[in-house]
């Protein structure tokens, strides 16, 4: 090949059509885009970090005058339960994938109190496990004070709670 003293040593290809063969058929644009995307060597990792990094809670075990407290509160909620009193209940919710949870606060009213799978349920149909609650609170309870409980009384009632 004899080179042109213009300086480009592929200057008489330049000007010459593009190849197209006649055995393999072109490839789509979107395929070919595809050999130059960037290649996830460890598929996953960067889900596993980002769970890895998400912070839960520790559940906090009550104190035993603060256990009879929210008793004292259930039971006052079981017996006002026919007019779907509003409250506020703060409560633990685990955490599926690893130990730990967070704390949700939950408004409503409450539709019912189902004793066989021991769950407050609220009016829109969600359902608060009574053995993770933290606090209630609501207008229901504006003058019950922890003092209010004492061991084998009921709040409010001044009766004996019979086993």
């Amino acid at each position: 090949m004899k080179k042109k003293q213009t300086g480009h040593l592929y200057e008489d290809l330049i000007h010459l059509p593009h190849h197209v063969s006649k055995r393999h058929p072109q490839m789509s644009p979107l395929n070919r885009a595809a050999q130059f995307s960037p290649f996830a060597a460890l598929t996953g990792h960067d889900a596993a970090i980002q769970e890895t990094a998400r912070q839960t809670v520790s559940f906090i075990e009550l104190a035993e005058d603060r256990k009879e407290y929210l008793d004292g509160q259930l039971r006052l909620l079981r017996e006002h339960i026919a007019q779907h009193p509003e409250c506020d209940i703060t409560y633990f919710q685990p955490d599926p994938k690893k130990n730990g949870g967070r704390y949700l606060t939950i408004h409503g009213k409450i539709e019912t109190m189902d004793a066989y799978k021991h769950q407050i349920i609220f009016t829109d149909g969600t359902a608060v496990p009574v053995g993770h609650i933290f606090s209630i609170q609501g207008k229901l309870f504006q003058d019950m004070e922890l003092s209010d409980i004492q061991p084998g009384k009921m709040p409010f009632m001044g009766k004996k709670i019979v086993p």
